[in-house]
């Protein structure tokens, strides 16, 4: 069974209890129609576990299936660089449908961002390095698709459902 060779850090987004006795760790892409069929599962997932759970989220843009990948992992850096990473994330996926470059300006604006300087930003990918790592340490650990899930360091290989996915966490926390 795959594992996750980075270890979680500063770099990553982090959301819930540092010291959660389960980690969920999402290799995802804001276009994949699977990552928008996991994003409200994720969130009733962590809701159910609170403080029990950790959850990490690492950009694995699939650029050439889904164009607009890259583009919206490289807005919600921007947002990162103002703590809004995870309301970037969240209005992305919450509008994965209509996804554009500006769509992801309007989202930047609505939540406080300057839009001019976060088209500079992509223009410029400027977090273009973030981005690649994440993607080559998912490489790494056996991601080839979308979303790909790690609960505690090992590969979650179920259905992307509330249900499977909460049975594989209550086993570890069981253990």
């Amino acid at each position: 069974m795959a594992r996750l060779t980075q270890n979680i850090n500063e770099q990553d987004h982090i959301q819930g209890n540092k010291n959660a006795p389960i980690t969920l760790v999402e290799y995802g892409d804001f276009e994949c129609p699977h990552c928008g069929h996991a994003y409200p599962i994720i969130k009733e997932i962590q809701e159910y576990f609170g403080d029990n759970l950790r959850f990490v989220y690492r950009h694995f843009p699939l650029a050439e299936m889904h164009p607009m990948a890259k583009p919206a992992a490289e807005a919600c850096e921007f947002a990162a660089k103002y703590g809004k990473f995870w309301e970037m994330h969240d209005l992305i996926f919450e509008n994965q449908e209509s996804l554009s470059l500006q769509l992801l300006v309007d989202l930047a604006s609505s939540i406080g961002l300057n839009a001019v300087e976060m088209k500079k930003a992509l223009d410029q990918h400027e977090f273009d390095l973030k981005i690649k790592k994440d993607f080559l340490e998912g490489a790494k650990s056996g991601v080839n698709g979308t979303p790909s899930f790690f609960i505690n360091g090992q590969k979650y290989e179920g259905e992307y459902e509330f249900e499977a996915i909460k049975s594989a966490i209550e086993e570890l926390l069981v253990k």
